[in-house]
């Protein structure tokens, strides 16, 4: 494929990209990915293939972790917008995951001391 072919290839605008903004685009769309797999690890979208909520801390962590990777090797090396999208994604994410966290710890606390009372009434 041509430079100029991949530079209005479908999933591109109608517009020229330079290859450079083909870079850019590619790097946003990626971080994106990764925040929308760390968003139905969290439970606040759906998962596409069930059609439910489901939450996976695990998997949320995992998309967390990969982006402070990129993160990492690519110090120094992003251009400033692409920079502050990556910091601005990540901050959202950890957020979110510092929330949710303390959610699932409160609703095994809540289980925790129902099962006991359960258990306290069962012995009266």
């Amino acid at each position: 494929m041509s430079e100029q072919d991949q530079n209005t290839s479908p999933g591109y605008s109608n517009q020229r990209l330079t290859k450079d903004q083909q870079d850019q685009l590619l790097f946003m769309m990626l971080v994106q990915q990764h925040e929308q797999i760390c968003m139905m690890g969290l439970g606040k979208i759906k998962n596409p293939g069930t059609d439910k909520i489901e939450r996976d801390m695990g998997s949320a962590k995992y998309a967390i972790d990969t982006l402070e990777m990129l993160q990492r090797y690519t110090k120094n090396n992003l251009p400033n917008e692409v920079d502050n999208f990556l910091e601005q994604t990540l901050t959202n994410l950890r957020l979110n995951y510092v929330d949710e966290s303390s959610a699932e710890k409160n609703e095994k606390r809540k289980d925790e001391s129902s099962e006991k009372k359960d258990e306290t009434e069962g012995k009266e």
